[in-house]
């Protein structure tokens, strides 16, 4: 039987992990993140694979940096026969590379070598993409660099955010993982080279990459809500308080225009109409305003009438400051 190390962290890797126990593939070890503050309240909470591995029986390990921790040459004595890693987070040494004499691949959720890094379903959105995927290769000390021994691709939606995006991949990554395994472990899988002049980057994204640019058309701001919803979430910044925009569309509008990007122009379908770059009109289907919890806009509007908001606009922190 074929001893692997599994590493990941979050729920995509759940179903990786998840589809190689079910079909009694022997996973002697698992090495995730550490445990984080999460939400308001920044409770401890381990991470999904963690939860997962425990439950099964699983040792895990949790070192803040594997290549510096003592766990690297406790990984190393197992002695299995290959790793398999998905969404881990850091860069695996090249000492536990070579103890399984480079039987070491990865699940990445883009379409090699597009968007290597640790984001690339956020920016296959963001970035207008009509398709993404699933690239399964070997893993190498260079990030996402590795030849390719499998890929599947999937249309992206107009209406699909990351966390629609995450589902559906982590479900294709399984299925890809467990159709090709049985012929990676017998050595018959010819593996292709990523060709350099085709390579783009998928960075983790910054907390000044959640703002939101009204400049920009609203098909541009649809595809940056969309992206970053559920997580980390886009906002903007009304009468000096920011505001978390969850959901919404473009829309046909053609009342009002020429007004500065940002400005709610209208009120229309239990919507907010803001006006957008290049005489476009998005329409916020849900926010959260400050200290308050996510909220539908036709909830909101069954309070009370939206009217005071026309004409006021949503704008950057550096217009907020100005």
């Amino acid at each position: 039987m074929t001893d692997i190390i599994f590493m990941g962290t979050p729920y995509f890797a759940v179903e990786i992990l998840e589809g190689l126990l079910a079909s009694d593939y022997q996973v002697v070890a698992v090495v995730t993140q550490p445990d984080r503050p999460v939400g308001r309240k920044r409770v401890l909470t381990p991470p999904p694979v963690k939860v997962l591995a425990q439950s099964k029986g699983i040792p895990v390990y949790q070192p803040e940096k594997l290549s510096q921790s003592p766990d690297l040459q406790t990984l190393i004595d197992l002695d299995a026969d290959m790793i398999i890693t998905a969404a881990y987070g850091q860069f695996v040494p090249n000492s536990l590379l070579t103890a399984v004499d480079g039987k070491a691949i990865n699940v990445h959720a883009s379409l090699l070598p597009k968007y290597r890094g640790g984001a690339p379903i956020h920016y296959a959105i963001w970035q207008g993409e009509s398709e993404t995927g699933v690239s399964i290769m070997y893993m190498t000390d260079e990030m996402d660099a590795g030849d390719v021994l499998a890929q599947r691709s999937i249309p992206i939606q107009a209406t699909d955010n990351v966390q629609d995006l995450f589902d559906k991949l982590a479900l294709l990554g399984r299925r890809l993982l467990l159709d090709i395994l049985p012929r990676f472990i017998e050595n018959q899988i010819v593996a292709t080279s990523q060709d350099p002049e085709q390579v783009s980057f998928a960075p983790v994204i910054t907390r000044e990459q959640e703002e939101i640019n009204w400049q920009l058309s609203a098909q541009a701001v649809d595809r940056h809500v969309r992206a970053f919803c559920p997580f980390p979430s886009t906002h903007t910044y009304l009468n000096q308080e920011r505001v978390k925009i969850w959901q919404g569309h473009p829309v046909h509008y053609r009342d009002a225009q020429g007004q500065l990007p940002g400005t709610i122009v209208a009120i229309k379908d239990q919507t907010l109409i803001v006006q957008c770059g290049q005489d476009s009109f998005y329409a916020v289907l849900e926010w959260q305003e400050s200290g308050k919890k996510r909220t539908l806009l036709s909830d909101y509007l069954k309070t009370q009438s939206g009217q005071h908001l026309i004409g006021q606009r949503f704008c950057s922190a550096t217009d907020q400051a100005n």
